[in-house]
Formats: C-alpha cells, structure tokens, sequence
C-alpha cells in the first residue's frame, strides 16, 4: 500500500517532477540490473572455468590409460609374438581407430549448415531495409 507521504508528493509534484523521479528511478533499476548481470556471469565464467579444468584433467588421465593399455597390449602380445610384430598390431589397431574417428568426424563437418534459421529470417526482410540497396 502507498505510504500517505507519496500520495500528497503526487499531489504537490508537477507532472515534469514526477517523470524525472520514474527516469532516475528506472536509470538506478537498470544500473543494479546490470551491476547484478556482471556479478552472475563472471561467477558462471568462474565455475565454467573450473569444470573445463577438470574436463581437461580427465582428458590427460584418460590419454595416460590408453597409453598404459596400449603398452600392456603391446607386452602381452609380444609374450606370444615377439615385441617387433606385437608393437606393429597394436600400432595398427590405434590407426584403425584414428581413421574411423576421422571419418567420423569429416562427415560430422560435412553436415554444418551454419546458421539455416538467420538465413532463412534474413531472406524474408525486404529489400528496402537491406543496407546498399
């Protein structure tokens, strides 16, 4: 409920007063509001940070097993084979899994579009308001 001082500065205030109250009023409001927007996002920008660390740590520890792995594979086959040829099929096998991820990936690329929406959106705004017209 208003309080009885502001019903009788409305009363006493012209109309010019009153809309610069609302206009400063509304500038401190927006101030605070993006004060606030900063505050938020550079917490987000701290804690998105901290997670693409530790992303990036699993990455490095999860590179450490496939290497482990390979190098164990790699013994264990040349208990049967001999090192030589046990080095050469666990060589392969990471170029079997390199080109399959490539291709992956190529055809992952091939299928960008890039921005199919704001194309489309811009194609429908007249030619009147396209700049160089």
């Amino acid at each position: 409920m208003p309080v009885a001082g502001d019903h009788a500065k409305a009363e006493s205030s012209s109309l010019g007063e009153l809309l610069g109250d609302v206009t400063r009023d509304m500038s401190t409001l927006m101030r605070q509001e993006v004060e606030l927007a900063k505050v938020e996002l550079k917490e987000s920008a701290t804690r998105a940070g901290k997670g693409i660390g530790m992303l990036a740590g699993a990455g490095v520890a999860g590179h450490f097993v496939l290497v482990f792995l390979s190098l164990a594979l790699w013994w264990a086959l040349g208990t049967l084979w001999g090192l030589g040829w046990s080095g050469v099929v666990v060589a392969v096998i990471w170029g079997i899994v390199a080109v399959v991820l490539a291709s992956m990936g190529r055809k992952e690329l091939k299928a960008v579009k890039g921005l199919p929406q704001t194309t489309e959106t811009l194609q429908e705004i007249p030619p009147t308001l396209k700049p160089n017209s």
